[in-house]
């Protein structure tokens, strides 16, 4: 997400007006969760994804007309069976998209937005906040601005002074929402090191994980190789990845805001994965099973050359240790244990 904002900057730094279209309310089996960007240029190429196939192609369709009309809109969409699987997924879903026009004149735009870059750099907690409804007729722009965890606000938003003392209290939620106050309608958007989960197995400890990443404001990626457990159905707020095999590890987006969670239905496709996984920057690597399952993966890939040290990057048993038995309960130390190490990378990353 960090180098979307950062391209916004740098496109609107060169003064090339943009949209910006984001996902702020998804449900079933929407492509992308909400909160997913793409910017669309004057000349139709994009930076970013929302999902491809139709959802994107009319996204990028619409955002010609906000360019020319230079007014933000809202669109709703809602998807077949036959144009989520043309993305890529397995069946349809329903949401909003905010079709955002960012004018390069505007030199609020680009002061919101290097807000973002910096929060995002310092480790900073912050909230994007975008209108919704206009309370002014001669307004052509939807307002915007950013709220840092101390208070201060970056951009310029007229409204009501209790309103914006509401705003600077800081948003409880930690994920992408609308919200509403004294008439006004706007959408809430956490700026943090949210962090990427990709769940190796979409069995029922996985299907319990991510209920738990999504509350705690993770992106989740599922993948498998069985489309009966990969699927919307049972994963409605991840994104969802059906593989021919686990040999998919370099084909993904993985960097150092990844955490990798090793949960397949049986050792060998385990140790694929995490043969893989251990080539990647990912800042968490987690594997789960018994000591003995561990250390005999281990041995095997130590026989093909990996190092040691290398294998002390993984998690395993995967979770913190509360003697959990259910899939709910393992399902608990394990998303603990990302909280702990998203905060533990946070901390250091503020502290330079």
């Amino acid at each position: 997400m960090k180098q979307i904002y950062q391209s916004v900057v740098q496109l609107l730094a060169t003064g090339e007006s943009i949209v910006l279209a984001t996902i702020f309310h998804s449900s079933g089996s929407a492509p992308r969760a909400a909160g997913a960007k793409m910017i669309v240029r004057a000349d139709g190429s994009i930076i970013g994804t929302i999902g491809g196939g139709r959802l994107e192609a009319e996204t990028i369709e619409l955002a010609r007309s906000v360019q020319i009309s230079r007014q933000s809109l809202i669109q709703p969409f809602d998807l077949t069976g036959t144009d989520a699987a043309g993305a890529g997924m397995i069946c349809g879903g329903e949401g909003e998209i905010l079709l955002g026009y960012l004018d390069a004149s505007n030199a609020g735009n680009r002061q919101v937005y290097e807000g973002i870059v910096a929060a995002i750099d310092s480790a900073q907690k912050a909230w994007l906040i975008t209108e919704l409804t206009y309370r002014q007729e001669n307004r052509q722009q939807r307002q915007q601005c950013l709220v840092t965890k101390d208070g201060t606000v970056v951009g310029n938003f007229q409204c009501e002074p209790a309103f914006m003392e509401k705003m600077k209290t800081g948003p409880a939620k930690i994920s992408i929402h609308a919200d509403a106050a004294e008439g006004w309608k706007f959408i809430v958007e956490p700026i943090r090191i949210i962090g990427v989960v990709y769940l190796f197995g979409a069995g029922h400890v996985s299907q319990q994980i991510a209920k738990l990443t999504d509350m705690v404001g993770f992106v989740t990626v599922v993948i498998d190789d069985r489309p009966v457990f990969a699927n919307k159905e049972r994963f409605p707020q991840s994104e969802v990845m059906v593989v021919d095999n686990y040999q998919c590890v370099p084909k993904l987006p993985i960097n150092q805001d990844s955490y990798l969670v090793i949960v397949t239905r049986g050792h060998l496709h385990d140790g694929i994965v995490l043969e893989q996984a251990l080539k990647t920057e990912a800042c968490y690597i987690g594997m789960i099973g018994s000591r003995t399952k561990r250390d005999y993966l281990y041995k095997e890939l130590q026989a093909k050359g990996v190092s040691a040290q290398s294998l002390q990057r993984v998690n395993s048993p995967i979770g913190i240790n509360i003697d959990a038995e259910t899939p709910e309960e393992i399902a608990v130390s394990i998303v603990a244990e990302l909280i702990k190490v998203r905060a533990e990378r946070e901390r250091c990353l503020a502290q330079g």
